[in-house]
């Protein structure tokens, strides 16, 4: 973070270092006391606010939580992507089996047979690969667990 940069709390510390009052802040940046109180007393700011208490202080001013509460809904969404990934290709491999699945019986030489075991292996590949690099299994939990264990360590 720039060293110009502060997070939403600090506001009353910089607010305090001036010895300002709420009221006062409020007036200078155009907020209600209302809003100073809820932003100090750690509740979200919006866009507009945090750009008005930065101008009275001169400064910037980056609301921590949100960035974390963002990052947080972007790896959520992306897992959410990759959930409806395997689904879909679940939905590929079942309609693909099902028409080798028709032609091997409707054919039942053992060429057709072979086919539909040959394609059955390979999705059953597909989809475990698929799985272990977007599901997530051996999450950090899982290794933190694996390392407890190894090394005796308490949780």
């Amino acid at each position: 973070m720039d060293a110009n940069t502060n997070t939403v709390r600090d506001i009353k510390k910089m607010r305090l270092e001036r010895h300002w009052s709420q009221e006062q802040l409020a007036e200078m940046s155009g907020l209600s006391i209302r809003t100073i109180q809820h932003i100090e007393n750690g509740e979200n700011a919006g866009l507009e606010s945090l750009k008005a208490l930065a101008s009275v202080f001169d400064t910037d001013i980056k609301d921590s939580d949100k960035q974390e509460e963002i990052d947080q809904i972007k790896k959520e969404e992306e897992y959410v992507q990759n959930v409806k990934g395997f689904y879909v290709m679940l939905v590929a491999a079942i309609l693909n089996l099902a028409i080798f699945l028709f032609i091997a019986f409707s054919d039942s030489d053992n060429e057709s047979w072979g086919l539909f075991f040959y394609m059955l292996v390979f999705w059953i590949v597909i989809l475990v690969v698929y799985s272990f690099m977007k599901l997530d299994f051996f999450g950090k939990d899982w290794e933190r667990k694996i390392i407890n264990k190894k090394f005796k360590k308490k949780p």
